[in-house]
């Protein structure tokens, strides 16, 4: 029997399991190692209760979407408005370099995916979930493009993308390490020390009432563009997922506040933007199909180890040579493979890991995080569109 959850409801049990998750991640520290989201945590083990209650004929919860699509819209309108060119060419043709590296990889990742699946003999569809959308993309990008393949056929796309996101975490904390290592023995490459002091513009903005509701606006004026900027996609006649329009809506409104040297608020955007993926990965967990994937865990399991081979070599050969071959291109490499096969948290971790032993790399540090966002945001959504509508 399906009980179906309204809105309130819904948002209720992921608020538990956001809590479950918080709970959980404070005493264990395996989580705490490999940065697993509090709501993957909480959001799994009611999805586990869920699939236990359905296979016992004791009724099955069906959580609402609406709400889940909204703080979805809301988080990627945010990582839009982190998109300031102004602040990219701060970090010059090394920049530019590092997002060449990095925007090549995705229809790699892709490739190599799909190739496999097909080789396998599943929906190659569910290779587009393991490749860039769940990698490089993440657990949101996996869960809004797992709606679209899941219209195409892929059944319980989404569950899968999920999965191969968060053994991506796993494996994108454990292979940067060591392949930025290597790297740095073979060349015998050092640390020039802290070179850059306080490269990073940012405006703290104490948060109350009235900075909070001025972030607000800017949000809802970005998302009330990205609304048009779908409307001028549809017309493509390639199927995005509706955040692909918010997001854009975010990188146009954030440079134009820029252009206008007006305070875009950002750094409130971005409390808002994360407590907004809290709880989109919250509702988005509470409601996986678990059974779905274990048909295809051996699958799975080979395309994302092979994923993890491919990273190593592909860093190491391309990303470190196009970023100058030196100590801060090793760690570059090292935060390169967290995010291409984890998220951010993952690929600062690395970089941080390799400075703490072996010394500063400022410039890494200040140029990675920049390219990552301005880079994978925008062209990963471009990049999974056109493997869906190739191979649906």
């Amino acid at each position: 029997m399906e009980i179906q959850l309204d809105i309130l409801q819904s948002l209720g049990v992921a608020i538990i399991a956001y809590m479950l998750g918080v709970f959980i991640k404070k005493k264990v520290m395996f989580f705490q190692k490999f940065f697993i989201p509090s709501p993957v945590i909480g959001g799994l083990i009611i999805s586990i209760i869920n699939l236990i209650l359905k296979q016992n004929g004791l009724g099955f919860f069906k959580f609402d979407d609406i709400i889940q699509d909204f703080f979805m819209n809301i988080f990627f309108t945010c990582i839009g408005l982190a998109c300031s060119f102004k602040v990219l060419k701060k970090s010059g043709w090394l920049g530019i370099k590092l997002a060449i590296a990095i925007i090549l990889l995705l229809p790699l990742q892709n490739i190599l995916a799909v190739g496999l699946a097909k080789a396998m003999g599943i929906n190659p569809l569910h290779g587009v979930a393991m490749g860039s959308t769940s990698m490089t993309g993440g657990i949101g990008s996996a869960v809004s493009f797992g709606k679209i393949m899941e219209g195409y056929g892929a059944t319980n796309n989404t569950s899968i993308g999920v999965a191969a996101a968060t053994f991506g975490m796993l494996i994108g904390s454990l292979v940067g390490g060591p392949v930025a290592k290597r790297l740095i023995r073979v060349h015998n490459l050092k640390s020039a020390g802290a070179q850059i002091a306080n490269i990073k513009e940012k405006n703290i903005n104490q948060i109350n009432q009235k900075n909070l509701m001025d972030a607000i606006v800017v949000i809802a004026l970005a998302s009330f563009l990205g609304t048009f900027i779908n409307k001028l996609l549809a017309f493509t006649n390639l199927n995005f997922p509706y955040y692909v329009g918010c997001q854009f809506g975010g990188l146009i409104t954030r440079n134009i506040y820029d252009l206008l040297k007006k305070d875009s608020h950002i750094d409130n955007i971005e409390v808002l933007g994360n407590i907004s993926l809290n709880l989109f990965l919250s509702l988005a967990l509470i409601n996986l199909n678990i059974s779905a994937m274990l048909g295809l865990a051996l699958p799975m399991f080979v395309i994302m180890i092979a994923q993890a081979i491919f990273i190593a070599i592909y860093t190491s050969l391309v990303t470190f040579n196009l970023t100058s071959r030196d100590y801060d291109a090793a760690v570059m490499v090292a935060g390169h493979c967290g995010v291409g096969l984890g998220q951010t948290p993952n690929a600062i971790a690395n970089m941080e890991a390799i400075i703490e032993k072996e010394g500063p790399a400022d410039v890494a540090m200040f140029v990675l995080p920049i390219v990552l966002a301005i880079a994978v945001n925008l062209f990963n959504p471009l990049v999974i569109t056109f493997f869906i509508n190739f191979l649906k």
